[in-house]
């Protein structure tokens, strides 16, 4: 058994029968001061206050938190970091004044990563997407959600499917992996778009199925992307192939995505940079978590979500990076802590939570992950002293974490 002791809070518990928070209850993060925590195998087995610590045994391992905070660590429910290379070209262009629109009109963004992604091969891919996850965990991140997207042909697609699982395999962090084949259309199918929903429907989906490749099925539902009839189409066929739906959604503009993406039970909905009542609406009543990215409004200049009218309506929020090449190439979750604060005025307790319990709820991990729980495993931080959980995202370029379990 390890025991940590010496801990000067422990941040984030939360009973088991939790598994997300919302509205008012957004708010609420219960800590314990001068508390202790033991670790059994790679579950919380039991913490407390410091005075109920048990006795340390001769096999037991005991580590000082020294004063500092321990909390779980941070949860990521939306990336794309399975992809090749970089698109630093297009960071030029957008200081050069093109919009993220217009760069994709051109043929860039997510087709310049499919033509880099096809020409990579499966192990430099698996060691590419390895290294952004030994990033993420050294900043503090414990689950990651993968997704596809950037093959865009079924035998590419797969690949980078193949490539999820075995970072899942390898990696102490929890994986889960979303087929995103429509991402965008294809070179191969421009001017034909209904034929390439063709073919992630009748081929994709079923070989990613087939082969046990992914638990999630997403579609780009947005402004000269895919529709929501083609969207609704896409994850009807992805659920009855046994995938959960997710989406994104309203990035762009006002798309319908959120609706479509409710009235198929998808787990999360996530983007929601331009929002209104109609979303709210939608989302209310459903078990969907509206999920905002808004490292990708800071890198392309968009507007950011509106959490507060979301956590005023009662529903929760989760937040999570969108780390990929083109709109927001960081998954520091500390960072996007910052964000929710600085830029969509959450209080610091609502930010800790959809950076925690509500991302792994948004990945379907909030029963094992983002929280303080009996039982759940023992992804944690032990971070340096800190005077409360404002200063995470305060200072946030100041170095804050003196150990990671994981």
């Amino acid at each position: 058994m390890r025991i940590i002791k010496n801990i000067g809070s422990l941040v984030g518990i939360v009973p088991p029968e939790v598994r997300r928070k919302v509205g008012a209850r957004m708010n609420e993060v219960a800590s314990i001061r001068d508390a202790y925590l033991t670790i059994e195998g790679d579950t919380i087995k039991d913490f407390g206050h410091s005075s109920e610590c048990p006795e340390v045994g001769s096999s037991d391992e005991v580590i000082d938190a020294v004063g500092g905070m321990v909390m779980p660590m941070f949860c990521d429910a939306h990336t794309h970091i399975c992809y090749a290379g970089s698109r630093e070209q297009e960071f030029i262009d957008k200081i050069n004044g093109l919009s993220y629109e217009e760069i994709a009109a051109r043929g860039g963004g997510i087709l310049n990563s499919a033509d880099l992604l096809h020409a990579t091969s499966e192990d430099d891919l698996y060691s590419q997407t390895m290294e952004r996850v030994r990033e993420m965990i050294g900043k503090g991140t414990g689950a990651i959600e993968i997704k596809s997207g950037y093959g865009l042909t079924t035998e590419d697609e797969l690949k980078m499917l193949r490539v999820i699982k075995r970072v899942k395999e390898t990696s102490p962090a929890i994986i889960k992996s979303t087929f995103l084949g429509a991402h965008a259309v294809g070179r191969a199918f421009s001017g034909r778009q209904e034929e390439y929903v063709d073919l992630v429907c009748e081929e994709m989906i079923p070989a990613v199925a087939s082969q046990g490749l992914a638990e999630y099925v997403d579609v780009f539902c947005d402004e000269g992307f895919f529709t929501p009839e083609q969207t609704a189409r896409i994850l009807e066929t992805g659920v009855n192939h046994g995938l959960i739906p997710k989406i994104h959604a309203n990035e762009l503009s006002c798309s319908g995505g959120v609706q479509v993406g409710v009235a198929h039970g998808a787990l999360s909905v996530d983007h929601l940079e331009r929002t209104g009542e109609a979303e709210i609406e939608a989302l209310e009543g459903s078990l969907t978590m509206p999920t905002m990215l808004p490292g990708s409004s800071f890198f392309l200049g968009l507007p950011y979500g509106k959490a507060k009218d979301f956590i005023n309506s009662g529903l929760g929020i989760a937040l999570a990076s969108d780390y990929n090449p083109g709109s927001s190439p960081s998954g520091d979750m500390r960072f996007v802590m910052a964000l929710g604060c600085i830029k969509m005025r959450l209080t610091p307790e609502q930010a800790f939570n959809a950076c925690t319990l509500n991302s792994a709820y948004a990945m379907g991990v909030s029963d094992i992950a983002g929280s303080i729980t009996k039982g759940k495993r023992a992804n944690l931080l032990i971070t340096k002293p800190l005077s409360s959980i404002a200063s995470i995202a305060y200072n946030y370029l100041t170095p804050f974490i003196r150990q990671i379990i994981i």
